[in-house]
Formats: C-alpha cells, sequence, structure tokens
C-alpha cells in the first residue's frame, strides 16, 4: 500500500492508497517559455482580433488598463511574469504617445478585500512601480459613483467611472478561468450585485453554457458601444518549487521522497505559525507560456484553451471519491488564514469546477476534504464569513441572511474603508459550492478538529484520512476508485480525455 503525503492546511498528512487509486498531479513544467516582454509587445501589435494597439490608441489620450489581484492559480509565486507584463503594457503605451500622467491602473477586485499598499507596489516589478506617474486605483463595489451601463434585456449594472472616461480601455490579464482573466476582469470592476450574479457556474473552464460568461460577453458589449476595448491575456504554467523539492508535485517520486524525509517530522512539531511562514518563503515560481492580444473575450478563450492543455491531466471517467489537500492561504487576495467556508471554496468552488467535459466525481460520489476546519475567523477582515457561518449553523435561511448582509452599513463600511472583504463575498463564495454539493453525496472531513464546524457545513466529520476513506468506500457499496489531488496547485480534470 502505497501512503502519499498531502497538505492539511499547514500539516502535512499521508493518505494510504491502492495499487488501482491515482494521485492526479500537474504535469512536468513546459520546457519551452517565452520572453514575456517580447511576446507581449507582439500579441499586441499582431492580434487574434481587431485592429493592433497602434491603430487604437488616442494620441495624447487617456488610457485605463484594468487588472485583477493575482489570486489563482494557488498559492501563487515569488517569480510572477504578469508584474513583467504589465510594465510593457504601460511602456508600450507610453511610447505611442499617452504619457505616465494619462494612464491609469484600474484593480479590480471584485468583492474581496481592498489590495493594501505593499499589494499594489507588486503589480509591477520595482523599477516600473517607482518610475510610474499615473494613477492607481482600487475599485471600490459599494462606490455610490458607479457609472450605469445597459447590458439589454431590461438589465443594468454600475461600472467604474474610470473605464467610461477612458478613451480606450485595456485588459490585462492571465487564462485562469470563466471568472478569472479577459471580460470577466471588467466584471470584477461593477457593482457588487453584478459581481455576486457571477459566482455560480458548473464549470470554470468551459464558457458554453455558462451564465458567468454571457454576464461578462454582456459586459464587454456594453463598454465597446462607448469606448474602445482591447485586451491582452497571458498563458501561466502552475506554481512550480525551486531547489530541493522542485520535482513536486508533478514528479510521483517525488512524493516517496517526501514521505521518507526526516524534515518531513521535524516539521510536523513546528508551531503552526512557523510551518505557515515555511511555506510562504519555498522559492516558487510561474513561467509563461505564450501571450494573445485582442477583443478581451477573444483572447482570454484562445489563452484559457491553451492553460488548459498546458496543466491539465487526464481522466478517462469520473471518480468514485477524490481526495483533495488544503492549502495553508486562502483564495483571495489580500491572503489570509482558511476558514470553513474559504475552505469549502477551495474544495467545491475551485477544485470540483476546474474541469472540462464532465464532472469529475460520479454522481453520488464522495469529496474527501483533508482539513482541520476549526472555526477560525480572522478578527474584522473575516467579520462577513462569521454571520454566513452563524446563519448555516442555525440553520437560518440564507438568502435572508444575505440580504440583511447586503445592507449592513458597518459591514460596507468596512469594505470601503480596505478593513474587511464585501459582506456579500461569503455567499458568492458559498454559492461556487453549490454545483458541487448537488452532485456528490457526502463531503467528508478527514482530519477533522471541529464536528461542530463541519456539521454545520453539512458535511461529516472523521479524525483520521484513513477513517474517511473507509466511509467512502461504505458509500460507494464496495471498492471505491480513488482520486488525490495533494496539493495546489490544482490540475484542471480533463474528464474522458
Amino acid at each position: 500500500m502505497r501512503r502519499v503525503p498531502i497538505l492539511s492546511g499547514s500539516r502535512i498528512v499521508q493518505v494510504p492508497l491502492g495499487d488501482d487509486d491515482m494521485i492526479l498531479t500537474p504535469p512536468a513544467p513546459p520546457t519551452q517559455v517565452v520572453d514575456v516582454a517580447a511576446a507581449v509587445r507582439d500579441a499586441l501589435r499582431f492580434p487574434l482580433d481587431g485592429p493592433p494597439l497602434p491603430d487604437v490608441v488616442p494620441r495624447a489620450g487617456r488610457v485605463t488598463v484594468v487588472v485583477e489581484p493575482p489570486a489563482l492559480p494557488l498559492p501563487g509565486a515569488q517569480l510572477d511574469p504578469r508584474p513583467l507584463a504589465l510594465a510593457t503594457v504601460l511602456g508600450e503605451l507610453s511610447a505611442l504617445g499617452v504619457t505616465g500622467d494619462r494612464q491609469t491602473i484600474l484593480v479590480a477586485g471584485g468583492l474581496a478585500r481592498k489590495l493594501p499598499r505593499r499589494d499594489l507596489e507588486r503589480l509591477l516589478p520595482p523599477p516600473q512601480a517607482r518610475d510610474f506617474h499615473g494613477r492607481v486605483l482600487v475599485h471600490d463595489a459599494a462606490d455610490p459613483g458607479l457609472r450605469d451601463i445597459d447590458l439589454g434585456g431590461g438589465t443594468g449594472a454600475g461600472i467604474h467611472s474610470a473605464i467610461v472616461d477612458a478613451e480606450l480601455v485595456l485588459v490585462v490579464s492571465s487564462a485562469e478561468t470563466v471568472l478569472h482573466g479577459g471580460p470577466a476582469a471588467l466584471v470584477a470592476a461593477c457593482d457588487a450585485d453584478t459581481i455576486r450574479k457571477s459566482a455560480a457556474t458548473d464549470s470554470l473552464l468551459q464558457a458554453a453554457g455558462s451564465g458567468a460568461w454571457q454576464l461578462a460577453l454582456g459586459v464587454e458589449r456594453a463598454l465597446a458601444a462607448h469606448v474602445p476595448l482591447h485586451g491582452l491575456s497571458l498563458v501561466l504554467d502552475h506554481p512550480r518549487l525551486a531547489g530541493r523539492f522542485r520535482g513536486y508535485p508533478h514528479d510521483q517520486q517525488s512524493f516517496d521522497h517526501v514521505a521518507r524525509s526526516p524534515l518531513r517530522r521535524i516539521y510536523s512539531m513546528l508551531p503552526a505559525s512557523l510551518r505557515r511562514g515555511l511555506l510562504r518563503d519555498l522559492q516558487r515560481t510561474i513561467a509563461a507560456t505564450g501571450a494573445f492580444a485582442g477583443t478581451p473575450s477573444v483572447a482570454h478563450a484562445e489563452s484559457l484553451l491553451r492553460t488548459v492543455e498546458l496543466r491539465g491531466v487526464a481522466l478517462g471517467e469520473p471518480l468514485d471519491v477524490l481526495v483533495v489537500g488544503s492549502p495553508w492561504i486562502g483564495p483571495h487576495v489580500p491572503r489570509e488564514l482558511l476558514n470553513p467556508i474559504t475552505s469549502s471554496a477551495i474544495a467545491l468552488g475551485l477544485v470540483l469546477r476546474m474541469w472540462r467535459d464532465a464532472f469529475p466525481v460520479k454522481d453520488g460520489g464522495t469529496l474527501i476534504l483533508v482539513h482541520a476546519l476549526t472555526r477560525s475567523f480572522a478578527h474584522g477582515t473575516q467579520g462577513p464569513y462569521r454571520r454566513l457561518f452563524d446563519a448555516l449553523a442555525s440553520g437560518s435561511d440564507v438568502a435572508e441572511s444575505e440580504s440583511g448582509s447586503a445592507g449592513d452599513a458597518r459591514a460596507l463600511e468596512a469594505y470601503r474603508a480596505g478593513r474587511s472583504c464585501h459582506p456579500l463575498l461569503p455567499y458568492a463564495d458559498w454559492a461556487g459550492c453549490r454545483p458541487a454539493l448537488s452532485r456528490l453525496s457526502a463531503v467528508v472531513v478527514a482530519e477533522s478538529r471541529d464536528a461542530v464546524a463541519a456539521r454545520a457545513l453539512g458535511f461529516v466529520p472523521s479524525h483520521s484520512v484513513s477513517s474517511a476513506l473507509e466511509m467512502a468506500h461504505g458509500l460507494a457499496g464496495g471498492r471505491a476508485r480513488v482520486g488525490v489531488l495533494p496539493t495546489p496547485p490544482y490540475a484542471p480534470l480533463l474528464v474522458g480525455t
């Protein structure tokens, strides 16, 4: 029997697997990467559709560059090509006559807590950050000054004024999901209700039939009627470890190395804060393998297709049981510790929606979430999550709780001041879990240290991974087919390939 080490927050636990069980590891790093600056310049000059950037840039005009916080891919990396891509775009605009004082960077963070200054400074490489003389604005989804746009069909949305007032809007993003990058970045610069509508979608990798993608296209069309739009989308690889553990997790031999390492036992004895610090400081890199420009939706769709092919794991048929390890940080930027809702959002709302062609677990199958799942909420910044958790624990109506949170003046004030996320973000995270919950028979929390928290969310607590697997085999009526996603980065699952 094999024992596979996976992360449970900042702890390392071992999963016993049979010979027929699968470890769903991401592919090895690409052998060819691109010169990011050169690839960006070429993409802007030779877009997939529409005119090249030099033909649409207004001479001495105002240009708004829309970017998103680098929340995905988890867990991020110290060496990331996105700052250089943004710097290259700004340099191209300057070369085309748009001086720095006519450039605006709009950080479209959706409903997440506003980026503090130290994170804003990391949007550009240090030399370019020092030399930038334009405006850096952080979107406020509760700003009463948002400008109205008509989405057609009697619906509308509010969007940041820096987009409507610009003479060119340029979206610079990476292709992560249909909810992250491309036209979704424009949705993330809209009002809170519009952003909230985009939360629930079955697959994060398939645009066909996705209400979130249709909403993003509607926002893109509405804006294109008033201001020229252009987009640049990067194809990024997974975050990769450097140094001694550079083969983890794409090399399956690396699991044996970690499992046998005496350092693992020493690491497990450390306090949680030290373990998290060591994980945070592990050297990670992200490589870019391509860049595409054009209409934001067209550039994003092409980049997303290539990203999925680059990172994806082929899965011949759906599994009976999927075991998912947990990261030590949350899914949003600025990074925070996990709470029960964000832990669920990663496993159910991210991992179990990163599929193409078919859901990765059979209908009535089981998800095993490996995490302590304790009732731990960061003071102040995660107050809205506490409110949703209390509603779930008490059996209150979630829709009623959401309505009350949306109108909570104190919570909105804390969000606008940057002290907390928007009060609707926890409900958007939980809505992203519902497509997976509707297909699964059970979610078992292995390594559970708070049975009350697990049951409050409708999950089944289990003290160990072994007991959770026994429970899953019982639910399957015999020996279940098990797959393990050991730790972030989480690979897209190409089911039926």
